[in-house]
């Protein structure tokens, strides 16, 4: 016995429709005409209608009266398909075409690789383990690119790939002028509040004991050999070193760096080493200003607040340093230096093709370059303790 219950047979010869009948128990769709972009429109409806009707019937969908099919017919009828699938009713597929059966199979596939299994969540223990492991293995990548461009520039220039070396003097001091000479006004600034605050309080403490004579050692050794360096490295890390990341990641976004190489030039010997040696070279200078200006503005605070002439300040300084205290602080100037280069040219180095990328390996080279500093410092500082320097 057939039922036709199809109200789609009044459409125009060749626009797609849907007869639907009951066979044997089985519901049976029987498909024409042309089932195209153009035309799909006229029986998304019908389909989805026929899909919340589906019950547990066993489903054959007829297709031997299509007479054409692009995807979009092919995804409404797999549509069907695997929402009859999901409600545990099985489809058969009669009278298709070789054409048909091929971009149905390929709308499957597409269907099932956007459709991809929900991994297992871990739970938060595994989880902090995975975050470890990247972290370290980050770091470890981290390090190797940081000796490949510190070998690099011990072994010199290398202006050219494997002939031979060049130094651009140019480059180097105009690399000084901006890292050295343009941070003169921001060092000297912030190194007199510094030292101006150090001496203030240092004063406050100790005059309840009647020794405001000792805030002169306190000020000299606190400044010559820990906050003299280790502010101007951290000033130098966020100014300096944050300009060569986006230096050089810039020119990685321009692909600068990749026709650099294929020109025949060493990217480290023009990009990298004139900026390491213009900070070598100019950190120490700067620490000395800095220096100069901390104890600068606590003669000033120490005059006006504890009554100690510049002249008392400046004996008694001389008596509470020497050559070693000096040189405890400018020894860590080079090191720091070269630390605040390799990070900030290893980020640069990193930066991918958007503008997000560079943002976040600016940010990352500066916390890098203060965080190892600020170790490195540590590390010196622990070193002098135990050979009583």
């Amino acid at each position: 016995m057939l039922i036709n219950r199809s109200r789609e047979t009044s459409h125009p010869p060749g626009h797609p429709a849907v007869e639907q009948a009951e066979e044997a128990g089985r519901l049976v769709l029987r498909l024409s005409g042309r089932w195209t972009t153009r035309t799909i429109a006229e029986v998304d409806q019908a389909m989805n209608r026929i899909g919340d009707e589906i019950g547990s019937r066993q489903i054959v969908l007829d297709l031997k009266n299509v007479e054409r099919m692009d995807t979009a017919g092919a995804w409404i009828i797999d549509r069907l398909v695997q929402r009859a699938k999901a409600g545990g009713v099985d489809v058969a597929v009669e009278g298709q075409t070789q054409s048909m059966d091929v971009l149905m199979a390929a709308i499957r596939d597409a269907a099932a690789t956007k459709r991809p299994e929900k991994p297992a969540e871990q739970n938060i223990v595994l989880r902090g383990l995975e975050s470890v492991g990247r972290a370290v293995f980050g770091a470890r990548n981290d390090f190797l690119a940081a000796m490949n461009i510190l070998g690099a520039t011990i072994r010199g220039g290398q202006m050219k790939l494997g002939r031979g070396h060049g130094v651009n003097l140019a480059a180097i001091f105009s690399q000084i002028d901006k890292m050295g000479v343009g941070a003169i006004p921001v060092i000297i600034l912030m190194s007199t509040i510094v030292g101006a605050i150090v001496a203030q309080q240092g004063a406050f403490q100790l005059r309840y004991f009647g020794a405001d004579i000792f805030v002169v050692d306190l000020v000299g050794i606190l400044v010559l050999r820990e906050l003299g360096v280790l502010m101007t490295a951290i000033m130098i890390a966020g100014r300096s070193g944050s300009a060569i990341t986006a230096e050089i990641g810039s020119m990685k976004m321009r692909e600068e760096v990749d026709a650099l190489t294929v020109i025949g030039l060493n990217p480290i010997g023009v990009l990298v080493f004139p900026r390491l040696v213009a900070l070598v070279i100019a950190l120490p200078c700067l620490t000395i200003l800095a220096n100069f200006a901390a104890i600068g503005g606590a003669i000033a605070i120490t005059w006006a607040y504890s009554d100690i002439p510049p002249a008392a300040f400046v004996d008694r300084l001389r008596g509470a340093i020497d050559v070693g205290t000096i040189f405890a602080g400018l020894i860590k100037a080079p090191f720091m230096a070269m630390i605040i280069g390799i990070i900030a040219s290893v980020e640069g180095m990193k930066v991918g093709g958007s503008a997000e990328s560079l943002g976040l390996h600016v940010t990352a080279s500066v916390v890098k370059s203060i965080f190892v500093v600020v170790i490195l410092d540590g590390m010196f500082a622990i070193f002098f303790a135990q050979i009583n320097f």
